[in-house]
C-alpha cells in the first residue's frame, strides 16, 4: 500500500526498515516492539541519530557501528525500542548522499502511513483491538 502510494505520488515512501516494522505491526501486534509510541519515536530517533552521525562524521564503517549504538541506547532510554528502526542510521549512511529531507520523507511519512494502515487493519480487519498502549 505504502509503496504504491509513494509510485503514485512520485515520492519514496518506503525504506527496507519499515519491512520489518510490517512484520511486528501485522504479524505481532501484542508486541511492546510493535506499539505506536515504538514504531513513530524510534523510528524518528534512530533516522535523527543517523543523519547526525553522517553530517558530523561521514559514512565509514566505524560511524555506522556508532551510529546503531547510539540509537539503540537512545531508544532504550526512551522506551521506544522498536527493533526494525535500528537499522535506519544504516540506510543513512549506506546511502551516500543523505539529506534532512530524509527525516520527513520518507521516514516521518512513511512512519505515519504505517501507523494507519495498522491502525485499520487490527482494528477493522482482524478485529483485533490495537494498540494495546498509545504512550
Amino acid at each position: 500500500m505504502i509503496a504504491w502510494l509513494g509510485h503514485v505520488t512520485s515520492s519514496p515512501l518506503v525504506i527496507a526498515p519499515f519491512g520489518a516494522s510490517s512484520v511486528l505491526l501485522f504479524g505481532a501486534p501484542d508486541s511492546a516492539f510493535a506499539q505506536p509510541r515504538n514504531l513513530v519515536i524510534g523510528h524518528l530517533l534512530c533516522t535523527a541519530v543517523g543523519l547526525a552521525m553522517f553530517y558530523m562524521a561521514g559514512p565509514g564503517i566505524w560511524q555506522m557501528a556508532l551510529a546503531v549504538g547510539i540509537a539503540i541506547g537512545l531508544m532504550q532510554l526512551g522506551r521506544c525500542v522498536h527493533p526494525p528502526a535500528g537499522a535506519d542510521p544504516l540506510v543513512i549512511m549506506l546511502s551516500g548522499n543523505a539529506s534532512v529531507g530524509f527525516f520527513f520523507v520518507p521516514v516521518l511519512a512513511g512512519v505515519c502511513l504505517l501507523l494507519v494502515i495498522a491502525l485499520v487493519f487490527n482494528n477493522f480487519v482482524r478485529r483485533h483491538r490495537w494498540p494495546q498502549k498509545w504512550l
